[in-house]
């Protein structure tokens, strides 16, 4: 189990940069958003082990094709709507953000979640319960992704615009990032 534990915290690096990049977007209802986007987090870290598991070498085969490309495209997609939404605003305070859209947390969750499927395929070939395995994952990327939602609040005295643009740069960085590793 301490390597599942230890791929748990490997598997919610991105979660948690896509957390904290989110975070410095919210002024309002922080906690209600770190939770929200936590549990997507680790929901997708706790569901899509299981179906690599379930699915083994065929899923396998069809997602290592593409799963770097499909991850980038959602990444550079969420980074570039919040660099565009930080120019449309008049005002830093005139709309501040209130709660994340199901539409953008079923991305981020999905979108940070793909190498945890891959990650299912491997959890196969060990002597580990994958339900047991799993839930450790999710739970582990759920409490990162909070916190990392969390420890933002050191930055709410900048303007949001500015802390758009930085988190839209952060979500690109982290498309980039995961393309580059799966090409090198």
């Amino acid at each position: 189990m301490f390597g599942v534990v230890l791929l748990a915290f490997a598997l919610s690096a991105d979660a948690s940069a896509a957390a904290f990049s989110y975070g410095l977007l919210f002024k309002k209802n922080v906690v209600k958003n770190a939770f929200l986007l936590s549990f997507a987090t680790g929901l997708g870290q706790f569901v899509l082990p299981i179906i690599g598991w379930f699915a083994t070498k065929t899923v396998h085969q069809y997602i290592e094709a593409f799963d770097h490309w499909l991850a980038f495209v959602v990444f550079l997609i969420l980074g570039i709507n919040v660099i565009i939404d930080a120019f449309r605003e008049k005002n830093d305070e005139d709309k501040p953000h209130e709660v994340l859209s199901f539409s953008t947390l079923f991305m981020i969750g999905i979108a940070t979640s793909i190498d945890a499927c891959v990650a299912g395929v491997t959890l196969y070939f060990m002597p580990v319960n994958i339900f047991v395995s799993a839930l450790i994952i999710g739970i582990i990327c759920f409490v990162c992704s909070f916190l990392a939602f969390l420890s933002t609040c050191c930055f709410q005295k900048f303007p949001t615009k500015y802390l758009q643009i930085l988190a839209g740069l952060i979500m690109i960085f982290l498309g980039c990032k995961v393309l580059y590793e799966h090409l090198s």
